[in-house]
């Protein structure tokens, strides 16, 4: 994998990986990268300077381990083009469908039951309750909720 500083034509810098040199080159070819700032897809690689550190030395703290008291994303572990794109998701979801709180669960069921009105929902459950509508057969998906690009 290699990480690039990238720029768009407008000038925010932005960083990313991939899979090789030729990787990166296609993409940027096909148009299929995107500033996360402005949504330019007119992207390309920046100036980048090497980070090697001093023997015995450590230029980065490590990433903190996932446990039960902690999230398994950090936010100032993910990258800003990741945040960026969650940050994006989360304003399409809180645009787009309806918050129902911690009813998730039961409105969930509601919907599938046909007892009320079909529509996109977001809210909080339990991994046992996400789990339970799975077994009854309701698609559910859990995402990662940074906090808002404005604030």
């Amino acid at each position: 994998m290699i990480h690039y500083n990238l720029r768009c034509e407008d000038g925010h810098a932005f960083d990313s990986w991939f899979n090789s040199s030729a990787s990166f080159d296609k993409q940027a070819k096909r148009g299929l990268l995107e500033c996360p700032h402005c949504g330019s897809a007119q992207v390309e690689r920046a100036l980048m300077t090497p980070s090697v550190p001093r023997k015995g030395r450590i230029t980065a703290e490590p990433p903190v381990p996932a446990t039960a008291e902690t999230p398994a994303v950090v936010a100032e572990h993910v990258p800003a083009h990741i945040r960026a794109m969650l940050q994006k998701l989360r304003a399409e979801v809180e645009k787009n469908c309806d918050y129902v709180g911690p009813g998730f669960a039961d409105e969930a069921r509601r919907i599938a039951k046909g007892e009320t009105d079909a529509r996109g929902i977001y809210g909080e459950t339990t991994p046992e309750e996400a789990e339970a509508l799975a077994d009854e057969g309701i698609e559910v998906s859990s995402i990662p909720w940074v906090p808002r690009a404005d604030g």
